[in-house]
């Protein structure tokens, strides 16, 4: 077959023969295929499709640079958009939503909505996001208390709590983002987590988003043993700030190519209310604790969150169908992540003996 596409062995097929190829076997190609196969044509000035990156088409496989192939030739596309779809269902109209709240270029739009299928679904911050209700509806029943829970002294008792004099026990670095200081903070979390935390695994994928979450709880414990070595950590607000500063850098960035509706107003709501529960995270730290319930949790978590968001998370988001390992900041981006982990894994081992901190007594 590659001998009948390309018999001088160029490397190059015509966008004619290939589209008589397609209309002679009809070969199942979707539109958002056939829109990129025009785009590669177009950003060849004789018209021709470099052979790897049709094959690399046809396994839905993209580069990086396939993907500068597609931004060369895409000036030439027609310009109606999904909007402009008629007939669809109410699923296929959410995804249709989700395409354009997300991706900042038409083309990607049109590529995601094609290949979306709703199996799996985004499982992982659903889940998540459940586990973390569940435990709190427990606690709260166990507590009798709903609002401000670390004030009650049982409350760090939890095996899932990451407090300093626990910090052998290394799960509480990642557990202690099931348990929230009030409904205050899970319904913030779980909002977010929803409404920004399920589109992005629905168009990067269950892996992708999963890392970015779990990098930003992990990132958010750590530096508060570093830097507030006195206090313990609850809620998942680490792994929330981590993926929505990824996604509002990712708008800021591609302003232009964002077709979400009202995209100043919310950007300015976002900021306003990520700002105002680090202003409420901060208040709870420094408010003056009770006797019986120790040093408040730390806001870090949520500031580390964001680096981790705006380094690994902005790389993540801007490479989608990308190979991560073919590029090279996702690798200085990798090296910065465990450079850090490694500094804080020593931190906690020696630091605190060395600097003589005095820590409050595990409950």
């Amino acid at each position: 077959q590659e001998q009948q596409l390309d018999p001088e062995n160029t490397g190059f097929i015509g966008a004619d023969t290939f589209a008589g190829l397609v209309h002679s076997h009809e070969l199942p190609l979707d539109p958002a295929k056939l829109d990129m196969l025009v785009a590669l044509a177009q950003s060849n000035e004789r018209g021709q499709v470099c052979y790897q990156e049709l094959v690399d088409l046809i396994s839905s496989k993209r580069s990086s640079s396939f993907k500068r192939a597609i931004a060369n030739g895409q000036r030439s596309l027609p310009r109606d958009g999904l909007l402009d779809e008629p007939g669809l269902g109410v699923y296929k109209r959410f995804v249709r939503y989700v395409a354009y709240e997300i991706l900042p270029c038409e083309v990607d739009r049109r590529w995601y909505f094609y290949r979306h299928r709703s199996c799996p679904p985004p499982v992982f911050m659903a889940s998540v996001t459940l586990t973390q209700i569940i435990v709190f509806l427990c606690y709260g029943a166990r507590l009798n208390k709903w609002v401000l829970q670390t004030y009650h002294p049982e409350y760090m008792k939890s095996p899932l709590v990451y407090h300093p004099g626990h910090r052998a026990r290394a799960w509480r670095f990642l557990t202690y983002m099931f348990m929230h200081a009030g409904l205050e903070q899970l319904g913030f979390n779980a909002l977010l987590q929803l409404m920004i935390g399920v589109p992005l695994e629905m168009v990067h994928g269950l892996l992708r988003i999963s890392l970015l979450y779990l990098a930003g709880v992990l990132a958010g414990s750590l530096t508060v043993s570093i830097t507030d070595m006195r206090a313990p950590v609850v809620g998942g607000s680490g792994g929330v700030y981590a993926l929505c500063s990824a996604h509002l850098a990712n708008v800021v960035m591609n302003w232009a190519g964002m077709r979400c509706p009202y995209k100043l107003l919310r950007m300015v709501l976002a900021l306003v209310c990520m700002s105002s529960e680090v202003g409420r995270a901060v208040w709870l730290r420094f408010s003056p604790p009770l006797p019986s319930s120790g040093p408040q949790p730390s806001f870090m978590a949520h500031l580390a969150g964001a680096v981790v968001g705006v380094s690994m998370g902005l790389t993540i988001l801007r490479s989608y169908e990308e190979r991560l390992q073919d590029q090279c900041g996702w690798w200085v981006v990798l090296l910065a992540y465990g450079t850090f982990l490694l500094f804080a894994i020593f931190w906690n081992i020696f630091a605190y003996d060395l600097l003589g901190a005095h820590i409050p007594p595990p409950p």
